[in-house]
């Protein structure tokens, strides 16, 4: 007979046991469930059963393997690695996940216990496929180590690029190595290809967490690239990690002053503020003296502001500059082209459109420009209404109407008596007028700045003709002085 004491301890051991039968089958079901689920490639499903099954047994190895696996096919070895060690403590003869730790150990660079892991497996009794993975492995890790010591042997010694060539190998295979990859990008910092640089650090900022450094180095190249706006994101990266980090602040600091110069000049090129524009790229320069990059943008923007206003002989110079720097430097090559129109020097403005255009063939400003340049090249050899007037091309209608009058008063027949002089007067007097009527008429005038003679019936299809081209006696008596047409009043000189 038992005793109530005896009767209570019976029947706590008999609801424990069927407690953990229950457990179990929740958790068989969790991890049968996940397998579907993994094999139907629904990796965030089967994820969430498998944590379930972890959650239901925490020293179920075949739950922590399982999640393991899922993670690997999501590409999350670093969430991988801590279930794997889990099932190797659960079950050090699991040969296969101690295989799939050393494996992710020697992508990570952890050579050491990378071979530790392929030793052991072969120590385990493996299978044959597993033998023959861990010393392929194993031989492997070898040669990384031996790459590795080569590599920085080459780095210590000067011979940059000799390092480089042992860690492209070693990264080869160990391609989550975030040290080794931080001492790629010196190598190339060295070498001077900043951009294979930033390729590296990026990648490190990855694989190692808090990488301030990585960022900060970042930061500065891309400064010294002359992009100061990734230069800013970056070092923003930094100071997220840490805001007191100091080399991280002064830069940030530093670039921000420059970022909002020169977000603060293309805000007034946008509006035509060329001459403001002009004077905050000044500025620029003088924030930053020492790295050429921003001297070099700042007058490819001040050749263009110059251009822009109209100013050719300030846009011709520095223009040049730019281009002595950089012979290929597409905007510049535009922008002093179209100081070469203003200032009627055509051919030079043919042979920068045709430099440009050798460098980008698809831009249709290049295209329009060259066009229009060589248009008002063949015009030039004919009739240019401007070098009539001599007015600028860029001249107002004010000082166009007032070289007009002056022109008419000088070569008006009237005020010459010999025959020659006066057919001579009576054609210039004709071309005056005509320069004046195309010159203020602006649709007339656009038509002629864009190459094309408004008044000459060949590049007027279906033209009538000339109106200009009439007898002295038809323009008897209208008045220069007038600023409409010529034909209001009557003017005879004495």
């Amino acid at each position: 007979m038992q005793t109530k004491s005896q009767q209570n301890s019976l029947i706590l051991s008999l609801w424990s046991k069927s407690a953990e039968c229950g457990v179990n089958a929740d958790v068989e079901k969790h991890l049968e469930l996940g397998k579907k689920l993994l094999a139907a490639g629904q990796l965030a499903d089967a994820l969430s059963q498998f944590h379930a099954a972890v959650d239901g047994d925490p020293d179920n190895y075949i739950a922590y393997y399982r999640r393991a696996t899922v993670f690997l096919a999501m590409g999350k070895s670093k969430a991988a690695l801590p279930d794997l060690t889990k099932v190797i403590e659960l079950k050090m003869d699991f040969t296969a996940a101690r295989l799939q730790r050393g494996h992710l150990l020697l992508k990570q660079g952890k050579l050491d216990e990378a071979e530790d892991d392929f030793k052991k497996v072969l120590k385990s009794n493996p299978s044959e496929n597993e033998e023959k993975e861990a010393q392929s492995q194993l031989t492997k890790s070898d040669e990384m180590q031996r790459l590795r010591s080569q590599a920085l042997d080459a780095f210590e010694s000067g011979d940059y690029i000799t390092a480089i060539a042992f860690l492209d190998k070693i990264l080869e295979v160990c391609v989550w190595d975030a040290e080794l990859r931080e001492l790629r990008a010196e190598c190339f910092i060295k070498e001077g290809e900043p951009r294979k640089a930033i390729s590296d650090l990026k990648a490190a900022s990855k694989l190692k967490n808090d990488n301030t450094e990585a960022f900060y180095k970042i930061s500065i190249l891309y400064y010294q690239l002359g992009d100061h706006e990734l230069s800013l994101s970056e070092v923003r990266e930094c100071l997220k990690l840490d805001q007191d980090h100091k080399r991280c602040f002064a830069h940030y600091k530093q670039v921000k002053k420059l970022n909002k110069l020169i977000e603060s000049a293309e805000e007034l090129i946008r509006d035509g503020r060329y001459t403001d524009a002009t004077s905050k790229y000044e500025s620029v320069m003088k924030t930053e003296p020492s790295i050429v990059e921003y001297t070099v943008r700042s007058k490819e923007r001040i050749c263009h502001c110059f251009s822009k206003d109209e100013k050719p002989v300030e846009a011709i110079r520095v223009c040049s500059e730019v281009l002595q720097m950089e012979p290929d430097n597409v905007n510049a090559l535009k922008d002093r082209a179209e100081a070469y129109l203003i200032e009627e020097m055509y051919d030079e403005a043919i042979q920068d459109y045709e430099t440009a255009q050798e460098h980008n063939e698809n831009d249709q400003q290049i295209r329009e420009g060259l066009e229009k340049a060589q248009r008002l090249l063949k015009q030039s050899q004919k009739r240019d209404y401007y070098k009539i007037l001599g007015v600028k091309r860029n001249a107002k209608k004010q000082e166009i109407i007032k070289a007009y009058r002056k022109l008419a008063l000088q070569w008006h027949p009237d005020n010459f008596q010999n025959e020659e002089e006066k057919k001579k007067a009576e054609k210039k007097f004709i071309d005056i007028a005509a320069a004046k009527e195309v010159l203020s008429d602006p649709e007339m005038r656009k038509k002629f700045d864009d190459g094309e003679d408004p008044l000459d019936a060949e590049s007027q299809q279906g033209g009538g003709g000339n109106p200009f081209h009439r007898s002295w006696n038809s323009w008897q008596g209208f008045n220069p002085f007038s600023s409409g047409g010529p034909f209001r009043f009557k003017f005879h000189f004495n």
